[in-house]
């Protein structure tokens, strides 16, 4: 897989933005009469200054804050969440990519090309066919199992993620192929429903599958979420519609959000990713039992028990996956895990993995 390096930065094209976005924002309130309607949802710029920091220096989107905050505390529905979460994030998201990428910093090429091409098909399908399915009920759930199944992830196996180095490298065209898969499937399902969740899907697949250095995974998992958060505000913008009430939470949160996720990638590298991650999983886990308590009238014990068995699900294939890594990395036998199959319905008959890492 190739990744790209960090050369010479170009970071006032990052400033040029910036000072657009500011601009465009500074009409949209002031030259059209929004100030009131702004300032009303103060709470909520308040929130997503935490969650842009999460935005940009973890795999989990600033949708992993903003969706809770709006749905747990403000009890709003979980749809108006979800688009939230796709509006929100079109300006975080986009402003930390091009961060990143005036950065020169690594990326997992391969994989993010292909996954952006499996998300321009999969995301519509899921906007039009798959995510009406799901009641606010489900919405919630499905958020609150997704990120509950990466917080115990994080919990029990951070040490070994952060202390990948590089990556272990296979073909680009088998890369290429398993991002578009991804894509496909991650847009059509989880982002369609919650508006967040390709960046982690892609990342549990560069750390787990390919042992993926942090400083690669996580920008590449932004990049993604950011074309997918662009491409489902203007899919909905232009087809269904965005929930009442979106726009003025995005009026107050995108001016916190358009700073504070490129500043989550700036400063994380300062910090360390570790203690981050560590409190971002504890979250994640404190908002499935939070979710699951406040659901509980409506769900039943059955319902409750439905999720658990949802996140254990999750937690098997996380598992699944790190195996089929280590044995393609060459740790563990072949007779323990067979990934052949596998492979050659990639069309991949050969593979020699070796370990890349970044001069």
């Amino acid at each position: 897989m190739s990744t790209s390096t960090a050369r010479r930065n170009h970071l006032w094209l990052w400033f040029l933005w910036l000072g657009a976005f500011y601009v465009v924002w500074t009409w949209l309130v002031f030259g059209m009469d929004n100030v009131a309607a702004t300032l009303a949802h103060w709470p909520i710029a308040m929130a997503m200054a935490l969650g842009s920091y999460v935005a940009g220096s973890t795999p989990m989107g600033g949708g992993t804050v903003g969706f809770p905050v709006l749905v747990l505390f403000f009890d709003m529905p979980a749809s108006m969440g979800r688009d939230f979460s796709f509006a929100v994030q079109s300006v975080g998201m986009t402003s930390a990519s091009i961060f990143i990428l005036c950065r020169r910093q690594g990326l997992a090429r391969s994989m993010l090309y292909g996954a952006i091409l499996g998300a321009t098909l999969g995301v519509p399908l899921g906007i039009f066919f798959v995510a009406p399915l799901f009641s606010d009920l489900w919405i919630k759930i499905s958020f609150a199992v997704i990120w509950c199944g990466f917080g115990l992830l994080h919990l029990y196996r951070l040490a070994e993620i952060a202390g990948h180095q590089g990556m272990t490298e296979f073909s680009e065209t088998w890369d290429f192929r398993i991002g578009a898969i991804l894509g496909f499937l991650a847009g059509a399902t989880v982002v369609s429903v919650t508006g967040v969740g390709i960046d982690m899907v892609v990342y549990a697949c560069l750390v787990l599958l390919f042992r993926t250095d942090l400083k690669i995974a996580i920008p590449t998992s932004v990049v993604i979420m950011a074309f997918c958060s662009v491409y489902g505000v203007l899919i909905k913008k232009f087809t269904t519609g965005m929930q009442p009430g979106t726009y003025e939470n995005w009026l107050a949160a995108a001016p916190v959000v358009a700073l504070g996720a490129p500043l989550g990638v700036f400063i994380v590298g300062l910090i360390g990713r570790k203690p981050t991650l560590l409190f971002v999983s504890i979250l994640c886990v404190g908002q499935y039992v939070w979710t699951c308590f406040n659901a509980l009238p409506s769900l039943g014990w059955l319902g409750i028990a439905v999720a658990c068995v949802l996140v254990g699900i999750l937690l098997y294939a996380f598992e699944r996956l790190r195996r089929y890594g280590d044995v393609l990395a060459g740790d563990r036998p072949v007779s323990d895990v067979s990934p052949e199959a596998h492979l050659s319905s990639l069309g991949v008959e050969e593979i020699e993995p070796h370990v890349h890492t970044e001069k």
